[in-house]
């Protein structure tokens, strides 16, 4: 395999791992909300409702990568999407965290984990953004 594949499934598997966390993530939201209500300071059926539509989202929040996933650098429009939005959810957590009031150490916790969650999610997805960088059209597209 030469370097240039290598890279490619180097990035895919980057983008691949993002994915699956996130789907991951998604089908426990919708199929055992249960476990996951006291997280949001939920109960009841309004709490499975809304961490089943937390788990509806992440599958929407999908499709941008998954383009990225079949063809990284032909769809890197949907790459640069999907960081955009990994880094809108980085960012926002970590402001809503900074903003949130004492008093609520489940929400915190998994606000915190939220953060852990998409900033690992953003490094692997701009790794895969440098490691599936065609410098040679780069360079043919750009000259000096």
């Amino acid at each position: 395999m030469d370097n240039g594949r290598y890279k490619l499934w180097i990035g895919r598997l980057l983008i691949g791992w993002v994915i699956f966390t996130n789907i991951q993530c998604a089908i426990l939201f919708i199929l055992c909300p249960a476990g996951f209500v006291r997280g949001f300071e939920l109960t009841g059926v309004e709490g499975d409702a809304v961490v089943r539509s937390f788990g509806i989202l992440f599958l929407m929040w999908n499709v941008p990568y998954s383009m990225a996933l079949i063809q990284p650098r032909k769809f890197r429009l949907s790459l640069f999407e999907a960081v955009v939005m990994q880094s809108i959810g980085f960012v926002g957590e970590t402001i809503l965290l900074f903003f949130f009031p004492q008093g609520h150490p489940f929400i915190r916790d998994t606000v915190t984990r939220f953060i852990l969650f998409d900033g690992l999610g953003l490094i692997m997805l701009l790794l895969s953004v440098w490691i599936t960088l065609d410098k040679v059209k780069l360079i043919k597209s750009n000259p000096i």
